[in-house]
Order: structure tokens, then sequence, then C-alpha cells
């Protein structure tokens, strides 16, 4: 895994104050929002300078029941070979859910839920990644997310269940220690916990983001100061293993570019506190060993040993050993510059931890690609090869994965229908989180709308959110967020709104201008022809 640095998510409501900010490496941009045929100057500019651009994907929903899109899959790779990125990323989570696989009606989130930590989910998602993988032309690192609500019933904790897809597929881990915040505050689980957990070789970079707290629940806004809890959460991680990359997300209320150099200053000497313990433990661990071996040696060689066969098998000489542990912790502390501490030590381990391989990963990466087809025939039709290593790596039987999607399509469209459309809370659900939740997602609803579709809070003026929540309220989003808000505004004209003569002519303009196949002249005399053929063409 390539070395990252440090970085910061470009936006283009920041796209200059990123250009002139000092000691970047490398910007992740929203995959969705770049044109590959069009790229953003900004970017352009960064790349020529070589600063690394990495596209971060928001719409594949890797933890849904469904298999992924291959028109998603292909556009993702798109931005991938347009941006000559390194490695691309994900998040582990559904956004959509219903559909063919469970009879009903197709529901669009808008947002990133969590998907159970079951087995079932597991299966379902080691699938999906590998799908994923085989479509993509570079690596690919999936995120943990935060979450308002959890799953009743789970059967692992984030560590394990993150430990066992990145063993079974290969894939790379966003760890977003934000988010480990969200899911202490939000779920009662430990941070540390989490991080002693995960495979930490397995990492490609972090993410860092602030948000706040209100009645008790953590909002992962992206668009507040990266807190004090968040900062020692990522010295944890530091302390245990030197990551690849970090990165700081601000999507929204963006301040003053000094503020954010602040907070990436912040966030460095986050790191450079957990470089510092990490060498102080291995000092320690180093102590220890050799204690230990010197202990041995006074009792003297055991039955079959030699002179120099700890040497041989590893062991070393203690007192070398040591010196160079401090040799290499000497060249962590004195090393760095004051914006990245500790660069050069810290560049090696990088190489080392990321370079590392896990056993079987090729083999595991060449199972899943023969698994990847849903048609394999039945248990009793596979060769003595396929199904040992489908043993060898608990790998679940093609079969066994269709019905593993159906009773998870089940379980996230009762979900999903509850939160967006008004069903139901499904059993086991805390009923107050998921109408937290219910609200956070139909107040972003109104925020995305209001962005693709500026001009309908100028002509609805003040009335355009309570007019879209109460819309929201019996009208789940079924597409995009463009689609929603043409449907918005269908809805408010079939009902004689808004009120003022003059708003309802502005807005039934703008629907009729963005509805139809093409825009509308605006020359009469070319409306009244395509009027006039349209009439013609019906005889």
């Amino acid at each position: 895994m390539e070395r990252l640095g440090t970085g910061i998510g470009w936006r283009p409501e920041i796209a200059d104050a990123v250009e002139r900010m000092p000691g970047i490496d490398w910007v992740e941009a929203v995959a969705e929002n770049v044109c590959p045929g069009h790229l953003p100057e900004s970017l352009e500019r960064l790349r020529e300078r070589g600063v690394t651009v990495v596209p971060h994907g928001v719409s594949l929903g890797l933890g849904g029941a469904d298999r992924p899109d291959e028109g998603r899959l292909a556009a993702l790779a798109e931005r991938v070979e347009a941006l000559g990125s390194p490695l691309v990323t994900e998040h582990i989570a559904f956004v959509r859910a219903g559909g063919a696989l469970t009879a009903s009606p197709h529901l669009e989130a808008g947002h990133l839920l969590p998907v159970p930590r079951t087995r079932d989910a597991l299966d379902v998602l080691c699938e999906n990644v590998r799908i994923a993988q085989e479509s993509l032309p570079v690596p690919l690192a999936v995120e943990n997310i935060a979450a308002l609500i959890s799953w009743p019933g789970e059967e692992m904790t984030e560590g394990q269940f993150l430990y066992e897809l990145a063993d079974r597929t290969g894939v790379r881990l966003l760890i977003d220690v934000a988010n480990l915040h969200t899911n202490h505050v939000n779920r009662g689980e430990d941070p540390a916990k989490a991080l002693a957990e995960l495979p930490l070789e397995a990492i490609a970079y972090v993410h860092v983001a602030g948000g706040f707290e209100r009645d008790g629940v953590w909002h992962d806004s992206h668009a507040h100061p990266v807190p004090r809890p968040v900062l020692d959460i990522l010295t944890d991680l530091a302390s245990r293993v030197c990551p690849p990359g970090v990165l700081l997300e601000r999507d929204e209320n963006f301040p003053e570019p000094a503020e954010l150099e602040r907070e990436l200053g912040a966030i460095r000497r986050a790191l450079e506190t957990g470089a510092v313990e990490r060498v102080k433990t291995q000092l320690l661990e180093a102590g220890s060993a050799a204690t230990r071996r010197a202990e041995a040696g006074a009792v003297g060689p055991g039955k079959g040993d030699a002179p120099g066969d700890g040497d041989a098998s590893g062991d070393g000489d203690a007192s070398g050993r040591t010196r160079g542990a401090r040799g290499a912790e000497g060249e962590l502390l004195a090393g760095g510059s004051a914006e990245r501490p500790g660069n050069e030590p810290e560049d090696a381990e990088g190489r080392l931890l990321a370079g590392a391989e896990r056993p079987g990963e090729e083999t595991r990466a060449a199972e899943g690609r023969l698994l990847a087809d849903d048609g394999a025939g039945q248990r009793g039709e596979e060769t003595g090869a396929v199904g040992a290593t489908r043993g060898a790596f608990d790998l679940p039987h093609p079969s066994e994965c269709r019905a593993a999607r159906q009773r998870l399509g089940l379980a996230q469209a009762a979900l999903l229908s509850a939160l967006v459309a008004g069903t139901p809370v499904p059993e086991g659900f805390d009923r107050v989180r998921v109408g937290v939740q219910a609200r956070a997602l139909a107040a972003k609803r109104a925020d995305v709308v209001a962005k693709v579709a500026p001009e309908l809070p100028v002509i609805l003026g003040e009335d355009y959110r309570t007019a879209f929540l109460g819309y929201a309220q019996t009208h789940p989003m079924t597409g995009g967020y463009r689609r929603d808000a043409l449907t918005f505004a269908e809805h408010l004209l079939s009902a004689g709104r808004p009120g003022d003569a003059q708003a309802r002519r502005e807005l039934r303009e703008w629907w009729l201008e963005r509805s139809g196949p093409s825009p509308r002249s605006r020359r009469p005399v070319h409306r009244l022809a395509r009027a006039t053929r349209k009439v013609l063409l019906r005889r």
C-alpha cells in the first residue's frame, strides 16, 4: 500500500484554499461529484504538482442485499482511471433496499445506513466486495460508518466484523476514528476494543472529522471542529500502528483556511504522540525479551541447544536489538520536521506494514472470483478442489449466499421503510432512535435537494423547508436527489401550491424546463412549433 501522508477532503467550496495549504500530500474527492471528462481545474492542478487524488464513493451500497450495480462500478472505475488514483474507497453500508429481491417497493435512503453484524450480512458483504474488487482497476478500501441505531441480534463486535471481512476478501480498511467515537456515544461501543480487534496491517488510511452532540446523540456532521475525544482515538491508533495516511474531512460550514490548517496541525501532533508511545512500547517489549533471554542463558542451554541457535532462529543479540530499537527511537524523534514528525522512520514502517500480505490472500481473492457468479451449481456439483477450498476459508456456498441475501434484504427493507415511509418500526429496534434517524434523513434530504435545485428555496422562500418535510413524510425517495426535486415540485403543483400565483407560475416554469428530455426553448415560436409537431404525430 502506497504511503499517502497527510491530506484533506477536496470540496469545490475550499478548492482554492486546499491548493494553497502547506504540507498537503494528498486529497480525497467524492467520486459521484467528479465528471471524468471534465475534471475540476483545481484537481488537475493538484495532480500536476504530484498530489495524489483518491476517489471516495458513497453510492455503491456494498452492505446491501443486492449485488453491486455494474453501471455504478463502471462509473467508479472510470473515475479512478481519470484521476490516476492508487486506490479507491467506499463504505460498509447499505443505501437502498426493496425491489425484486424482496418483492417490495424500491427505496433510497440518501444516506449511509449500518449493516447488521451477523453471519448473513458478512457473507453477503464479502461476496459484494469480491465483485467490486474484480471490477475496479486498483485496490479497494472500505470504511466503517457512524450509526445512530443498533441492529438487534448482532453476532459480532465491529472489530471482529472488520477482521473477518479483511481476512476473507483481502480488502483494505479505511478506519474513520470519528465514526468510532460516534458509535461509542450512540451505541456504547469501546473504541479501544475495536482498535485492538482490527487487522492493523490492512489499514489503507484514516479519516478524522468533527460532529456535535444533541440530546445524548452524537451527529457525525463533518461540519464542526474535530473534538478532543476523536484526536485521542487517533493517538491510540497511532500508538499501535503507523497509518499510511490520515485525512481531515469537512463537508459543510467551512471555516477560514487558517482554522483548517490548525486542525491539520492538531492531527499531526496526535499522530506524533501516538508514534512516541508506539516506540516506548517496542522498547519495553525488547527489554523484556532481552531479560528473558538473559535468564534463560544463566540457567544454561537446554537439551538440543547449541551456541548460535538463538541467532539462527531469529532471536538475535539482545543488546544489539535494544540498541537497534533505541536507534529507531532516536530517528523517529529527531528525524521529523515540525509539520510531518517522524517522517522517514514512519515511512519505512508504513511501507513494511502496508506491503505485508496476509496468508492466503491471493488464494482468497481467486476463490472470490470463482464464487462471484450467483449462477454457480448446487453443492453436489462442485469439484473436490472447489469444495475443499471453500471449506478451508469458511466461504458460503452460492445457494446459501442467495438465501442470506433474501433474509438480509427483507430485514433492510423493513428498516428503511420505517425510516422513510412511516411503516411500523421492526421488532427489536429502539423506536426513539429510529425516530431520530428518520428525522435526520428527512432533514438531510431537504438540505441536499436545496443544493442540487437551489431555485426551489428561492421560489418558495421561507415555506420551502416546511413544505419539503411534509412531502417527505408521505413520499419516500425512489431515485436520486435530482429526481426527488422534480417529484417534490410535481407534488406541490398538483395540490395547487404554492398559494401565491407568481410563485406557482415560477415553479411550473422551473418544472417544465427540467422534466422533459431536453430544456425548453425560451422562444415562444419554437415552443409553438414543438407543440404543433406533437399534436400532428398523435394523428
